[in-house]
């Protein structure tokens, strides 16, 4: 019975360029090369679904991860410089950040360290949930409107949030770009130093060592330089539970900026442009009469006479209309009325759970003891609660605005539509009729204020007019507002104006009576940006390199195919902090492979070693036809577990026909003698390869953990050793096969199967999922989306 059991072969109609396994579940991500990103199952390799590339998020992924919970995939967008976080159970995105090089690797890992401090900060209850109310949900009718906001997925964010343990994103890029995002999130670290392009990286899980491997382009008319470095991030690791506690705090205020965003979305198209039409047929109005008398005397004549001229009559009568005007009123109470409430049920709610984390966050910062080493700092914490502050009164004021613009309108469209009638000669209900002389007053008093002419607004707005007072607060723009509230008369503001003292109180929140709330929410947004930047600058320049290893040469020219991986790999041996690095040096036409173990403590220099892998002849004679070939070179690896790595050989000698090889190493068999290991001596003048010769070689002959790969010529292969699954990519970049690693014998193969046909579909909290399947044929040459179904497969836990 040959070693691993194949469970699902296909090909597929565009070429793959990354693939990446879930760790929890029997889930594989893939990228193709025209952007779109691929969630495919174990079982016969069925398509659960994918996200085509867009506009808003980009088109060239460059880099997949996923989180250690396997619930959100993240992948990196190389056109856009944008990382998009998404829901394992739907295409959807859930977060996306931009950064400032395009992304060429990211790892995703989680801190596994324990302390007591750490155990009782996991256990204890968000103090948040308890003291703040929930958030309400987004409404769902607003198209441009996050989903994990809306009615039906209003608990989605905790999703975003994850586990209370630290997890941390850590990308690499080109020009030594390295930064680190605690929960896939918010920016905690921003790592320099390092130079050249990130072709790994892996972060120790006890965050005291970050490993990078880069490439160095030393001048443009020589080959790159393949460069290890493994960096000291003790800092993380001393103040972890403090790093946890802050990691936290800021992806609540990372997600409550988002919620603010989102809600003044809704606002926005709850305004709609039809509440501009009375200042354009007003303006138009003005261009084309000929009299010299001013809109607003032509209003106050039919308001104090009842008689209008022709050309008001004209504008009335044939533009505006009766229905018109009934349609253009109801539209703006509905749309006014929307804004008010998403102004005090969202605005106001997620502005004040905003000054609760900052308070706490300040009061953190207070701490000097433990969070002053962090950046933390109390006085742009100060700064970005003050901001906050300000954006909580310009809602208010838009409140007052709304509401007096409600008033306003509806007086005035009552008057108007009365007059209106009357013109038509139409009968006048009783009840509209009556207008007493305060409700005179009160429309007087409102054409007197909104009908002025401002012929330099024109030059602004391209109208006359600015009848419509709420819709310039929404405006994203940066110019003043064009009718600002009238300050005049109000015995505060003027006794502030004259206490110079209380003027410049740190008490008071600053006011902007000129700005839009744009513009103050755009301002908060740089200040809270800025205060919760330090730390990251702060952590980042604590790193600093404790080794650094010239490793070889790479090539200079690119291969015409890209290349899915590019060795080196890192793993962490989570149960000695031992950090292995695998990389292959090519010399002639044997390529081996190369294990770096290294302790992720840099102080130490214990179990610190390089050994160099030879494959030798395990192949009997009937596929090997002579033996002097029985040699093989590593196509591309990976490692499997904590001690095995997995590979792809082909025959040195390989010719028409001969096939490749998908096998298990054990490091058993490589590290079998500690003495013989320390036997290399690195000379950090040189690079490795140019002291191949003197690093102790293994030759291995592997047993029964191989097998061969018929009628594929296999490249490139994904591992996971939690669900023990690969899955091996041909060099065409379409055709793939996945194996199961632990072999069964037949009768529980045939039991797991029937299982997985009867088993519906279930996550890590045994929640039902409904996750879309394609056909198996689907996906041999035609048209994917047009055979999908929809039904449910086998478990994602099994």
């Amino acid at each position: 019975m040959p070693a691993f059991r194949q469970v699902g072969e296909k090909q597929l109609p565009q070429e793959i360029i990354f693939m990446a396994w879930s760790p929890k579940r029997d889930l594989i991500a893939l990228a193709n090369k025209v952007g779109e990103v691929l969630l495919h199952r174990l079982a016969n390799f069925q398509r659960v679904w994918s996200l085509p590339p867009n506009e808003n998020t980009g088109k060239e992924v460059t880099a997949l991860a996923w989180r250690p919970d396997g619930k959100i995939l993240a992948f990196g967008l190389a056109d856009t410089k944008r990382v998009i976080l998404c829901d394992v159970e739907k295409p959807e995105s859930l977060h996306s950040f931009s950064v400032d090089a395009p992304v060429t690797y990211m790892h995703w890992m989680e801190v596994t360290e324990e302390s007591s401090v750490l155990t009782s900060f996991y256990n204890a209850e968000d103090e948040s949930n308890l003291l703040l109310p929930k958030l309400p949900a987004l409404p769902k009718n607003y198209s441009t409107t996050a989903k994990i906001f809306s009615e039906e997925k209003s608990d989605e964010i905790m999703k975003l949030l994850g586990d209370v343990r630290l997890n941390a994103l850590v990308l690499g890029g080109s020009s030594g770009f390295i930064e680190v995002y605690a929960y896939g999130m918010y920016k905690i670290a921003t790592v320099t130093g390092v130079a050249g392009s990130c072709l790994g990286l892996c972060f120790s899980s006890d965050l005291k060592s970050l490993s990078v491997i880069t490439e160095v382009q030393v001048s443009p008319d020589s080959a790159p330089e393949i460069t290890y470095f493994q960096l000291d991030t003790s800092l993380l690791s001393v103040y972890l539970p403090e790093v946890t506690r802050m990691a936290r705090k800021f992806t609540h205020i990372s997600t409550l900026l988002q919620y603010i965003k989102l809600s003044l979305t809704c606002m926005c198209e709850a305004w709609e442009e039809i509440l501009m039409q009375m200042d354009s047929r007003l303006t138009k109005f003005v261009q084309e009469k000929n009299t010299t008398t001013s809109v607003q005397d032509e209003f106050m004549q039919l308001l104090l006479w009842g008689k209008a001229s022709l050309e008001l009559q004209a504008l009335l009568m044939n533009q505006l209309t009766v229905k018109g005007l009934k349609k253009l009123g109801q539209s703006i109470e509905s749309s006014y009325s929307s804004i008010q409430k998403l102004v005090i049920s969202h605005l106001q709610s997620g502005s004040e759970a905003l000054l609760y984390h900052l308070s706490e966050l300040k009061g953190m910062a207070s701490w000097k003891q433990k969070y002053e080493s962090l950046g933390l700092d109390a006085a742009g914490i100060e700064d970005a609660i003050t901001a906050v502050g300000s954006f909580i009164l310009k809602a208010n004021e838009l409140l007052q605005v709304i509401d007096s613009s409600m008033k306003n309108f509806k007086a005035f469209f009552r008057w108007l539509y009365v007059a209106m009638l009357r013109m038509s000669e139409d009968h006048v209900l009783p009840e509209l009729n009556k207008m007493t002389q305060k409700d005179i007053t009160f429309v007087a008093d409102f054409l007197t204020e909104h009908f002025n002419e401002a012929p330099d607004l024109y030059n602004r707005k391209g109208k006359y007019f600015n009848v419509e007072r709420v819709g310039q607060y929404l405006k994203d723009e940066d110019d003043d507002l064009v009718s600002p509230p009238n300050t005049e008369g109000n015995q505060w503001f003027n006794f502030l104006q004259n206490s110079t003292h209380l003027k410049e109180s740190p008490l008071l929140f600053p006011y902007y009576p000129q700005k839009s709330l744009h513009f103050v929410k755009r301002r908060m947004e740089g200040i809270i940006d800025q205060c919760l930047q330090k730390p990251a600058d702060v952590i980042g320049k604590s790193v600093h390199q404790a080794v650094c290893m010239c490793l070889y040469k790479g090539s200079k020219s690119e291969d015409s195919t890209p290349r899915l991986f590019k060795l080196p790999f890192m793993w962490n041996d989570k149960s000695s902090n031992l950090h292995y690095v695998l990389f292959t040096m090519l010399e002639s036409s044997l390529s081996k492979i190369y294990i770096l173990r290294r302790h992720t403590d840099v102080s130490r220099s214990a179990n610190n070693g390089l050994l160099s892998v030879d494959f030798g002849n395990f192949l009997n004679n009937s596929i090997n036809e002579s033996s002097d070939t029985g040699f093989y070179s590593c196509v591309d690896a990976h490692f499997y577990d904590d001690e095995t790595i997995t590979v792809v050989l082909k025959e040195n000698a390989e010719q028409e026909g001969k096939e490749r090889i998908l096998a298990q190493l054990p490091l058993s068999s490589v590290y079998v003698d500690e003495d013989q290991e320390r036997e290399f001596s690195l000379n950090s003048n040189k690079r490795l390869d140019e002291q191949s010769d003197d690093i102790p070689a293994r030759t291995v002959f592997l047993e029964s953990q191989w097998r061969v790969l018929e009628n594929m010529k296999a490249q490139y292969v994904a591992v996971n050793g939690i669900r023990k699954v690969s899955c091996v990519l041909s060099s065409n970049l379409r055709h793939v096969r996945v194996f199961e690693m632990d072999v069964e014998d037949d009768g529980e193969a045939e039991e797991e199967e029937e299982e997985e046909e009867t088993t519906p579909i279930v996550g890590d909290e045994h929640e039902e999922l409904t996750l879309s399947a394609v056909n198996h044929n689907s996906m041999c040459g035609g048209s994917a989306e047009a055979d999908e179904t929809e039904e449910h497969e086998s478990s994602l836990d099994s």
